[in-house]
């Protein structure tokens, strides 16, 4: 089986440029989830992205229809973007790879070698442990490396 290298940040942000449609696995209406969080992010003016929520106790999710699973999707999505936890990985990359994805992303937290290694091996581009809000707004100016763009530039507080 092949192993799995991390992708460099140029790496992840030519993933984040190439993708056109990305299928969020594991999408949640509720707004105080993460995945709700970045699928608001990725269907915001500041990215172009078309987005295709899934989870089969959905039916919709911010105004988008929500699809109970990755082969009920009307197109193949460049990317899937993975809210699940880890032990479904392995599952969700042969899914994966069965509907021609060309990315499989597993969010921050989220970690499954050989899911990543299914991926590789299937020559698709795999990212793991890594949020898609955080390094699409690293990438476009959005955030610092040390954390979010607050506009400070000193760490003195401002006289009152």
């Amino acid at each position: 089986m092949a192993t799995w290298t991390p992708p460099s940040a140029r790496q992840r942000k030519r993933i984040l440029d190439e993708t056109r449609s990305i299928a969020v696995v594991g999408a949640s209406s509720n707004p105080s989830r993460a995945s709700n969080f970045v699928l608001t992010y990725l269907a915001s003016s500041i990215c172009d992205y078309v987005l295709y929520p899934v989870n089969p106790r959905e039916t919709e999710i911010n105004g988008l229809t929500c699809y109970p699973s990755l082969d009920a999707l009307p197109e193949t999505p460049d990317m899937v973007d993975v809210f699940r936890k880890p032990d479904d990985c392995v599952d969700i990359a042969n899914e994966t790879i069965a509907i021609g994805a060309k990315t499989l992303w597993l969010q921050l937290g989220v970690e499954n070698d050989e899911a990543m290694a299914l991926a590789t091996e299937a020559g698709l581009d795999g990212v793991q442990n890594r949020c898609t809000k955080i390094e699409h707004a690293r990438f476009a100016g959005g955030l610092h490396l040390a954390g979010f763009d607050t506009g400070v530039i000193s760490s003195r507080r401002a006289h009152r």
